[in-house]
Order: C-alpha cells, then sequence, then structure tokens
C-alpha cells in the first residue's frame, strides 16, 4: 500500500503535518510505502530528524509549488502544475495502467483537493460528483453527514447519490447495519425547504432501496433520528464547524464551572472529561473520504495537527480494506436514470 501526503497544505503545515505523518510509519508493513509531497529540503531535514533517513519506506516526490487556502481551487490547478496537491493528484491516478498512489491524504485547500482528485483519479462509474462524508460521534453513536465541503452547488441526483454513497460508508466501515437517511431540511413538514430540498426529497422517496426516513432539522442532529444525513457542502461545511466550535466551548464550559465550584472535585473529574473530549475530537477522525473518486482520497481540516495526520493515515488504511468504491459502483450504475432525473 502507497500513501501519498501532501506536506505543504494546511494552517500547521509543513512541520505539523511531515511530523504527523512520519509518527504514522509505525503503522506501516514492510511492503507499505509513505510518500511525501513537497519541498524536498524541508522533507529530508524532517525525516532526518525524525531518524528515519534509511528507511526505505518512506519515498519523497519533489514539487516547488504550493496552493494556498487563499488560492482559487481551479485556477490554482492550472496556475501551479507542479504544486503538491496537483501531484497528489497525479499519484493517485493512472498512469501506464498503475497507480502509484493508493491512498492520497491532504489538509490542503479543500477545493484544490476535490478538482486534482477528480482530474487525475477520475469518478466511479456512476458517479455524478464526488461528496465529502464526515463521521461525528453522538450520544447515539456516529453520524455520517454528506456532503461538507466538495460540492456547495449541487443538483437533486447529486444528493440523491450522497444518500447511497454515504449509507454505504456507514454499513461497511463505520459499522451502522442498516443506516436511517435524512435530509437536512429547516422543518420536518414535506412543504419546508427549497427546491433543491423538496425535488431530492421527491427522488429519495421513490427510491425503495434508501432506508430514508424524510427530512431532519439541525437540532435532530445529534438526537438518532438518522445516521446518514445529507446535504450540499456549502450547509455541511457550516454545519460541521459549528458542532466542533460547539462542542471544544462546551467542554471548556464545563471544565470551569466545575473548577470555580470546587477545585478539588474539578481533579476527579477531570479524567472523565479527558475520555469524553477525546470522543469527541475530531483530530482523533483524521479526515474524511471523498467518496466517488476512482481511489482513496482523505481530506483533512484545514486546521490538522500532527495528531490529526496520523489519525487520517491510521483510519485510511482501515477505509482501503473494504470495498466501499466496488459497491458505490454496483449501486449508483444501477440506478434507472429515468426516475433519478437528468445529472
Amino acid at each position: 500500500m502507497r500513501i501519498g501526503i501532501d506536506v505543504m497544505g494546511g494552517d500547521n503545515a509543513p512541520d505539523a503535518i511531515l511530523a504527523g505523518s512520519l509518527a504514522a510509519v509505525k503503522l506501516l508493513s514492510p511492503d507499505d510505502a509513505l510518500v511525501l509531497i513537497g519541498d524536498r529540503a524541508i522533507i529530508e531535514d524532517g525525516v532526518a530528524e525524525a531518524g528515519l533517513a534509511k528507511d526505505p519506506r518512506i519515498q519523497i516526490e519533489a514539487t516547488s509549488q504550493v496552493i494556498t487556502m487563499d488560492d482559487p481551487p481551479v485556477t490554482a490547478i492550472r496556475a501551479k502544475p507542479d504544486s503538491s496537491i496537483v501531484r497528489m493528484g497525479e499519484l493517485a491516478g493512472k498512469r501506464a495502467g498503475e497507480k502509484r498512489c493508493d491512498i492520497i491524504i491532504s489538509a490542503g485547500n479543500t477545493g484544490a483537493c476535490v478538482a486534482a482528485a477528480q482530474m487525475s483519479m477520475r469518478r466511479l462509474p456512476g458517479v455524478h460528483r464526488p461528496g465529502i462524508a464526515v463521521t461525528i460521534p453522538t450520544f447515539y453513536g456516529p453520524l455520517v453527514v454528506c456532503d461538507v465541503g466538495a460540492n456547495p452547488e449541487p443538483r437533486p441526483p447529486h444528493l440523491h447519490q450522497y444518500g447511497h454513497m454515504a449509507s454505504i460508508f456507514a454499513q461497511q466501515v463505520v459499522g451502522i447495519a442498516e443506516p436511517k437517511v435524512a435530509l437536512l431540511s429547516i422543518g420536518g413538514e414535506e412543504a419546508k425547504g427549497n427546491t433543491l430540498v423538496k425535488e431530492t426529497n421527491v427522488l429519495m422517496k421513490k427510491d425503495k432501496r434508501l432506508n430514508y426516513v424524510g427530512y431532519v432539522e439541525g437540532r435532530d442532529l445529534f438526537d438518532g433520528k438518522a445516521n446518514v444525513v445529507i446535504t450540499e457542502g456549502f450547509t455541511g461545511n457550516v454545519v460541521l464547524k459549528l458542532a466542533e466550535g460547539l462542542s471544544s466551548g462546551l467542554f471548556r464550559t464545563i471544565a470551569r464551572e466545575i473548577f470555580e465550584i470546587d477545585p478539588q472535585l474539578a481533579l476527579k473529574f477531570e479524567p472523565v472529561v479527558k475520555s469524553i473530549y477525546k470522543k469527541h475530537d475530531y483530530h482523533e477522525y483524521g479526515g474524511a473520504p471523498l467518496l466517488g473518486t476512482n481511489g482513496i482520497c482523505i481530506i483533512c481540516h484545514g486546521s490538522s495537527e500532527a495528531r490529526t495526520m496520523t489519525a487520517a493515515i491510521r483510519n485510511a488504511m482501515t477505509l482501503s480494506k473494504h470495498n466501499v468504491n466496488q459497491t458505490i459502483s454496483e449501486v449508483l450504475s444501477s440506478l434507472d436514470p429515468v426516475q433519478e432525473g437528468a445529472a
């Protein structure tokens, strides 16, 4: 297994990305390889400092350009052909009939990552648009939300396909036997929602292969009413970051209140609070798969730390052991094009 890492992408790149990637070397088998993509001098210094200069599992793919978080995705892909993101996508694409990376991971510009993946890896048969599926921990178990940033202006057939792709991911990777699929809206009544939501609802209701339960509101996300929630990329990204910020702020508030009431009591509760926080810390989940691409592409949070990247590599290796892409292709290729509507 060959894992390509965009060392230059992310708010904390390259130091944190490189450190987290090198910390994951212990997870590799003798036949695996970690392909570090970016500035050769920086990578070589980091590898040497970690004492891994002679490890044959570490390879360097040197690039001279960097796509920043502020760069317009499509424009940057064309203007910076020797960037780490573009090269990462190329390594996962087929050249001479063979992929040079089985997995690619980046915490860089999300739009550019999605564009590079689609250009080089291509889409799976039957897939209209790839979508990012993130797993959010809740009191009632994990919740899969798709899309959280890949496709901010989708059409109803795209969301319909996300329902299938995220449901397959929830079954095969997250371990939910019969995931309940819902559509995010502003109310539970079918009369509510915009045109996109209403038309997607019609498609999903007709599709008996989906365990579709209808609309859910934002306040329902953590109540166990659904295991998979589908939305467009703009709203999904807002929901994800709101959940992350609320979780972090809530834990800080609880810890402060307990300490102000009784410092000794706070010390007793500290292990419990840390344990719960770890279960709700997005750094522990690493990144989210870009479902629908012909390969495994993991997109990490822009603020990823070293431990985020280590977790991303670990989770990507787990994902590779499942037949998610094969199942997605089989299911989506068999959808009735008349029922699904024009893409």
